[in-house]
């Protein structure tokens, strides 16, 4: 017989798969709208307005492949939403930052994001907001600590 914990975690379990899958999902529909990949769609999402970041870096927080990144890149290139230069110390290094086009689509994502959401909290009661973002505040917390352990 299982103990409270168990059960609770198969919940968790199953509730998490089904969120993630529904979560990328929304991320492909929303990419799709702006004529974008899904990975496209989450490299933009890394910038700021007046960031210059290294492909090493990009390929480490996305956790892809420097030849994987390199293809997204050129599709973002390509779209004139990027723009690269090499690093004159490290030739295998480039540095990646937005066009002023770039700046304007990650403006629009991250808006359009936000308004998914909302759309989203429209089918939630209003007072369960408070205690929906404290549990989800809880989860990531303890996340995060499982993955640094």
């Amino acid at each position: 017989m299982k103990n409270e914990v168990e059960r609770t975690a198969e919940e968790l379990a199953e509730l998490t798969f089904k969120l993630l899958a529904n979560c990328l999902e929304k991320e492909e529909r929303l990419a799709e709208s702006h004529g974008l990949t899904q990975a496209e769609f989450r490299c933009l999402r890394m910038f700021n307005a007046n960031e210059i970041i290294n492909n090493k870096t990009i390929s480490e927080r996305m956790k892809l492949s420097p030849s994987r990144l390199t293809r997204i890149i050129d599709g973002l290139v390509e779209k004139g939403y990027i723009f690269r230069n090499v690093e004159p110390n490290d030739r295998r290094n480039m540095r990646v930052y937005l066009s002023v086009q770039g700046v304007d689509i990650v403006n629009q994502l991250n808006a359009a994001y936000i308004d998914v959401h909302k759309q989203i909290l429209d089918n939630i009661n209003i007072e369960e907001h408070a205690s929906l973002i404290n549990a989800m505040k809880t989860l990531l917390v303890s996340l995060e600590k499982w993955i640094t352990s």
